[in-house]
């Protein structure tokens, strides 16, 4: 029997790098596959791993090539990491790397772009829901998956311990949520459209632009704001897992990271909801 082809690498590595120009900072996020080919024969036919390079370390190659650029486009991000692997690795004769890009658009606020707070592109669903009785009807109006992040200007900290904590504190981290919405009606606006946008505009704001100490503390201010905004809303309920950003420990490949560098990663993640009403 004959070996006709083999390749293998690493798929699924996500990776989000965050450029910082001052308080002005631009965030790329991709999930990357890199498969690699070469002399590998010995270990499908022989039992011989002499020359096979872990997939973990693959992944690894990924995390560095990451801090090392990060202000890459996704096309020379791709091509930075296939140099990567053939100036380090003899025997590997040829890299195929597909980079897969979660874009972010940058948030405005009163036409002024927002430094460092982003909102997913293509957002969102909007739904309304109408519960009908002979006694009558409530409607409700909302958003599913509306997903946002900022680089900064959020914390965790003075939480209670106790010998099950491992989680450290922080004054400084990424705070990113896909959020469902929904708000009921106490009575109908001027323009369900209009209303709605209001709504939405002001928990994001809100959000973006101001400290938080915990997604609780920003939940309920979001909530706040937004009743204050349209009076025709009687209560806002908002569910919003915390998707979580983990700064990359790049110490041992001889690199620092700063908040740079981050493993985005959906499960598990926290899941902090409130209600809000007047």
């Amino acid at each position: 029997m004959t070996l006709i082809r083999n390749t293998y690498g690493k798929a699924r590595v996500r990776v989000l790098r965050v450029k910082k120009d001052g308080a002005h900072h631009e965030v790329r996020e991709l999930t990357v596959q890199a498969m690699i080919t070469g002399d590998f024969d010995a270990s499908y036919v022989s039992a011989d791993n002499a020359k096979m390079i872990c997939t973990d370390t693959v992944k690894n190659l990924v995390n560095v090539v990451a801090r090392e650029n990060l202000g890459l486009d996704t096309e020379k991000f791709c091509a930075a990491l296939a140099e990567k692997l053939l100036s380090t690795y003899p025997q590997v004769t040829s890299a195929t790397v597909t980079g897969e890009e979660t874009k972010w658009d940058r948030l405005s606020f009163n036409g002024a772009a927002h430094p460092h707070a982003f909102a997913l592109n293509g957002n969102g669903t909007p739904f309304a829901e109408v519960r009908a009785t002979r006694d009558g009807q409530e409607t409700v109006s909302g958003v599913t998956g509306y997903t946002f992040m900022k680089t900064t200007d959020s914390a965790w900290d003075n939480f209670y311990k106790d010998r099950f904590t491992t989680l450290k504190e922080t004054r400084d981290r990424i705070c990113a949520t896909a959020m469902d919405a929904r708000w009921t009606w106490a009575r109908e606006p001027a323009d369900y459209a209009s209303a709605n946008t209001a709504i939405l505009n002001t928990l994001v704001e809100v959000f973006a632009t101001t400290f938080s100490e915990s997604v609780q503390d920003s939940l309920y201010r979001m909530g706040e704001a937004a009743l204050a905004q349209v009076p025709e809303i009687a209560t806002l309920t908002l569910a919003c897992p915390n998707k979580h950003y983990i700064p990359l420990n790049l110490e041992v490949f001889g690199l620092d990271n700063e908040n740079v560098v981050f493993l985005p990663t959906d499960e598990p993640h926290g899941q902090i909801e409130c209600t809000v009403g007047r």
